[in-house]
């Protein structure tokens, strides 16, 4: 692949820069780390979505740009390096996706559009996150189970599921305030605020299923790889970020009358997490082109997440370590930066469950270049 960006990529990273940099400072973000509802900003959802970034990959057709799930990477990117308190991977990447290319017309031409204007809030809990059972009922469907770790479930029209299925799985859109359905408030890895739902006999009316049984089986795949995609372009935001706040610190930190960036030890441990973030850079994207074009990309998404996960460790105690006390400041952001790194490495699971995916890749003869 071609590694430069295009220039539809650079003008849409240049966007959302200036956008989250006005918006999302170090006070505006401490305005969220314990709010009980959970980390969202209307307001800048509301500009994300009249500056069209909300519907960079949905087709013209439903009021989006066209464009392809690469031309994500720096909206992605940027967010993880503002932290934005805003749901892109949950509303962008996973529900309005599944409800463009499983929803039928009805569907698409009911949603789509307001939440490409940022008028209605879709979430989506992480695949493999639920503990359903799934009654059929005439064409509805009946739930009792528990889904963990819901962002903004409290907030969200509707909340997106992947379910087990007798013959594959059912991915379907779920109203938080239907009956039967209750949110229990749960402490997140970030300290956020996510939510638990209870699910105790909840009809699922057929318009709001999207796929089902082995339909829905290659639905639920196609959404995983592209949150674990998602998840490692955040991730190399988030880590590009503590990488910028170290370079500044040790630039003005002095010690015997100089900068601590001029000591060799110090230049070393920098350069190394230079190193890390372009090799996650490059894998991270890798897996978003694959995706793009439709091609397996098993091998390359296993590959950016192991990335993503020791990337955000070496990162963090890097940082950590070249900052001194300075780190666990909580008046200073970079321990808030080193708990979003950490999450982003649990997200779909850590490095050494994708280690073993890849393991079984290759000994099954699939990691070759093609």
């Amino acid at each position: 692949m071609n590694f430069a960006e295009s220039e539809v990529q650079t003008d849409t990273r240049d966007l959302a820069r200036r956008i989250f940099e006005q918006r999302m400072g170090s006070q505006e973000l401490a305005g969220f780390d314990d709010a009980p509802e959970g980390r969202f900003d209307s307001s800048l959802w509301r500009t994300l979505a009249e500056a069209g970034l909300l519907g960079i990959s949905v087709s013209d057709l439903h009021g989006g740009m066209g464009l392809e799930f690469a031309a994500l990477a720096p909206l992605l990117e940027e967010a993880g390096r503002a932290l934005a308190p805003v749901p892109i991977i949950e509303h962008v990447v996973l529900a309005v996706a599944a409800i463009e290319i499983y929803g039928d017309r009805q569907q698409c031409e009911r949603w789509l559009p307001a939440a490409l204007a940022g008028d209605s809030l879709f979430t989506a809990a992480l695949p493999h996150a639920a503990e359903v059972n799934c009654t059929p009922e005439g064409e509805a469907l009946r739930l009792n189970g528990s889904v963990a770790l819901v962002p903004l479930a409290n907030l969200a029209q509707y909340i997106l599921l992947v379910v087990p299925a007798d013959r594959g799985q059912n991915v379907l859109l779920v109203d938080p305030r239907a009956p039967g359905v209750t949110l229990h408030p749960q402490r997140f890895t970030t300290g956020e605020t996510r939510f638990s739902l209870s699910l105790d006999d909840v009809l699922v009316p057929p318009e709001q299923l999207l796929a089902t049984a082995a339909a829905g089986q290659a639905a639920g795949q196609w959404l995983l790889q592209r949150a674990l995609t998602a998840h490692c372009l955040h991730q190399l935001g988030v880590c590009e970020r503590m990488l910028e706040m170290t370079a500044a610190y040790t630039g003005e930190r002095q010690q015997f009358g100089v900068p601590i960036a001029t000591f060799q030890a110090v230049g070393h441990r920098a350069a190394n997490i230079y190193i890390d973030l372009e090799c996650l850079r490059l894998t991270a994207r890798q897996a978003a082109s694959r995706l793009s074009q439709e091609l397996a990309a098993d091998t390359e998404i296993a590959i950016a997440k192991v990335w993503a996960g020791d990337v955000g460790h070496r990162t963090s105690y890097a940082a950590q370590h070249l900052h001194g006390g300075t780190g666990i400041d909580r008046d200073y952001p970079l321990w808030r930066y080193c708990l979003f790194a950490r999450a982003n490495e649990l997200a779909l699971g850590g490095s050494a469950c994708h280690l073993s995916t890849l393991g079984e890749i290759i000994a099954a003869g699939g990691a070759r270049c093609s």
